[in-house]
């Protein structure tokens, strides 16, 4: 379906700009879809709800299961669905910048191929989740894969939009990389973290403190790391405004996320939607971070 919408907005391959901005806005689309995904995943987890449809791929052997419908199979059936539709749509992604291919950058196709890799291998891991039972290796490579397939759709949009960089980003690019990468760990100790209840079984039975204490720890660094990337772009002079922005924004992200850290922490998991915006707002950051690093490399080239 939205293939045929775009195509139908596209009347012709000559019109490059057209080509891209429609192509940029699926991109955008999809990018957004996966991290309300990514929520809607943890909600799933907070919410025991990962094996509420005991199946895979179906849901009690029906597409929709509506005689066994609660809460916690909605909550897994949606997750599945929104997850089939992004499939479709990066499906049609992947058929529209082969067709478009000649207005549009070379390496786009073959990008957009390797974000269909990375979703289908996400779909694996899935619907081991379901059949291992909630195996917490898999549950984590799970969320570590999303993420990546996420930071693929980001850095796709933010190389087909028009930027003029100032050539001032320096060692911003690097420090920002670097604290993207401490803050996608962070994100995977925090999914190990949920997926072996590591913080009930540590104060209920004084066992996986270690497992809970790491992503503790880890906060330490991602955070000084992305404030750091916020102080080198406030002192650099001439920064292009985007990429101060998003450092801003990046800051203010991680002060919010370390709050919300603590929160959950003291509640002990307590309030699910506590829970869920924790995770969410973490992502948000890994995805923000990842914004600053692709623009920081783009500006250096400029």
């Amino acid at each position: 379906m939205t293939e045929s919408v775009l195509t139908g907005q596209i009347t012709t391959t000559s019109d490059r700009p057209k080509v891209q901005k429609w192509m940029r806005f699926l991109v955008w689309k999809i990018a957004i879809a996966t991290l309300l995904l990514m929520a809607v995943g943890s909600a799933t987890r907070v919410m025991n709800a990962g094996l509420a449809c005991p199946d895979w791929p179906l849901c009690y052997g029906q597409l929709v299961p509506t005689q066994q419908m609660n809460l916690q199979v909605f909550l897994e059936w949606f997750h599945r669905l929104d997850a089939s539709l992004i499939g479709l749509s990066t499906l049609a992604l992947v058929g529209l910048s082969w067709w478009f291919r000649k207005e549009l950058p070379k390496w786009l196709p073959w990008a957009c191929l390797g974000a269909l890799g990375l979703i289908v291998f996400q779909g694996i891991l899935g619907g081991l989740t379901v059949t291992q039972m909630l195996r917490f290796d898999i549950v984590t490579a799970h969320l570590g894969t999303a993420l990546l397939f996420f930071a693929s759709l980001v850095i796709i949009a933010l190389c087909l939009t028009p930027y003029q960089g100032t050539t001032t980003a320096g060692k911003l690019r690097w420090a920002s990389l670097t604290a993207a990468i401490l803050v996608y760990v962070q994100c995977l100790l925090g999914a190990l973290v949920g997926s072996r209840w590591a913080l009930h079984q540590c104060f209920g039975g004084s066992q996986l403190c270690a497992v809970m204490n790491s992503h503790i720890i880890g906060v330490v660094p991602a955070t000084l790391a992305t404030l750091t990337v916020v102080f080198m772009a406030w002192r650099t002079p001439a920064l292009h405004p985007t990429l101060r922005k998003l450092a801003w924004v990046a800051g203010g992200i991680v002060v919010l996320q370390v709050l919300l850290g603590v929160a959950t922490f003291y509640l002990r998991l307590q309030v699910e939607p506590l829970t869920v915006i924790h995770h969410t707002v973490g992502a948000a950051l890994f995805g923000t971070l990842v914004a600053l690093t692709t623009l920081g490399m783009r500006d250096a080239k400029a």
